[in-house]
């Protein structure tokens, strides 16, 4: 209970903010270009740090860590509420990216330590429903406080929760024995080089969104060289080895591939809707509660057969399933309504539940007791990844499929393929040994 509402937290942050750019934008005299900053300062530090922190977390005491950076996601959440500049702003952000981040290294951690193997994947099903169906009532909620009060007290809307949350960590969390180790030359060396790759990874895809594609050839360029460096590293080959393993490794492939989806539901779909179909948001908003709805009803389903069953059958079932709602949108026409979309994206919603729990599970299993901050980190990072580069790989293959229904056709055959592979790696990853 008390890390999916931690994590709802986490996750609430970017769909709440993503409500108040506007107004934002609006009070503090910055551009539509400049406010999308507010939702950057906090992605790339959670997203950078996440390897990092999670293998500081593996030596240090969960239950302080977990309490301490709640502590200080509520602080920073109350300074970007105060902010009377647009940079000071950003700056509340980046702190609130960054103890996000602590939050996020943390839960599994906390997870392997407080539940039995045997009771993980409902314990993780549950996380996985309080998180989307939070962050869809967060949604509304925050653009109802926008409209009505502006937008520095939807900033403060999870503050109540996080009281509640560290009340519940503090008198449920098992206490450890361990402290706060200092941060050595590893962790800063790993902060800066893996930090810095990942930054400019993201950042990379950004520019390609943005058809800046000059500027993202140097990005990608700055990043490859700075995670090849990083692999040199002493502290690198721990990670590099639990990566190689094929009861971690393939789970992970699988979550970057089949995560794909969101290029779909985010960015073909919308503009399928606006372009050919000549629907509204309001459409599109419609429809998604379908696949929010599937997602957060077959979550707790999933967890409870990932104990039951093997997972890589749960998980190899859920990508078949999302690869089968993917394709379906092929047959979508002009003609299109609200059903048309809905029970679709409901397909890849209950698939990607299907999917996503036992997959966690497996990695949570094959991942070595005194590595599961720094496997949680992982995993954390490939997912991030997976939700930028989705998104502009669909917007590349729909440019060049000609927009409209030419383009969107091609962007879903290649969010398919991509899907198809993820099935693949799922079908062969093979539960780690006891």
């Amino acid at each position: 209970m008390v890390t999916a509402l931690a994590m709802l937290m986490v996750t609430l942050e970017l769909s709440l903010s993503s409500v108040t750019l506007p107004a934002i934008g609006s009070e503090l005299d910055v551009g539509s270009a400049a406010t999308k900053w507010v939702i950057l300062a906090y992605a790339l530090p959670t997203a950078a740090l996440a390897i990092p922190l999670g293998r500081w977390v593996d030596h240090a005491d969960a239950r302080k860590v977990f309490l301490y950076a709640v502590t200080g996601v509520a602080i920073s959440s109350v300074l970007a509420a105060a902010a009377p500049t647009f940079w000071l702003l950003v700056v509340a952000r980046v702190l609130q990216g960054v103890l996000g981040a602590a939050v996020a290294a943390v839960y599994m951690p906390i997870v392997a330590a407080s539940v039995p193997p045997e009771r993980r994947g409902r314990a993780l099903g549950y996380v996985a429903t309080v998180m989307p169906l939070g962050a869809m009532a967060g949604t509304s909620i925050g653009g109802f406080v926008a409209d009505g009060l502006g937008w520095r007290p939807v900033l403060l809307l999870k503050l109540p929760i996080l009281v509640v949350v560290l009340w519940l960590g503090y008198r449920v969390l098992p206490r450890g024995e361990g402290a706060l180790p200092r941060p050595d030359r590893a962790l800063y060396s790993d902060t800066l080089i893996l930090g810095g790759a990942v930054t400019a990874l993201l950042l990379a895809f950004d520019r390609v969104e943005a058809d800046a594609f000059a500027l993202a050839a140097v990005l990608a360029v700055i990043a490859i060289g700075l995670g090849v460096w990083w692999t040199r590293l002493p502290s690198s080959r721990p990670i590099l080895t639990l990566s190689r393993r094929p009861a971690f490794g393939l789970p992970l492939l699988g979550l970057l591939l089949l995560a794909s989806y969101i290029g779909l539901t985010l960015f073909l779909l919308p503009f399928y809707v606006s372009d050919v179909v000549d629907g509204g948001p309001s459409m599109m908003g419609l429809a998604l509660m379908f696949f929010v709805g599937a997602f957060a009803a077959g979550s707790p389903i999933s967890g409870n057969l990932a104990d039951r069953f093997p997972v890589r059958l749960v998980a190899t079932a859920g990508a078949a399933l999302s690869l089968a709602g993917t394709l379906l949108t092929l047959t979508l026409g002009p003609d299109a309504g609200v059903v048309d979309l809905a029970w679709r994206l409901a397909l890849i919603g209950l698939g990607q539940s299907l999917f996503n729990v036992p997959n966690n599970t497996a990695i949570l299993a094959a991942t070595p007791p005194d590595m599961v901050g720094a496997g949680s980190g992982v995993s954390m990072t490939v997912r991030t990844l997976a939700f930028t580069v989705g998104p502009s790989l669909a917007a590349l293959a729909y440019t060049l499929g000609g927009s409209g229904a030419g383009g969107f056709r091609a962007g879903v055959i290649l969010i398919a393929v991509l899907q198809a592979a993820g099935l693949l790696a799922a079908v062969a990853a093979r539960p780690a040994r006891s």
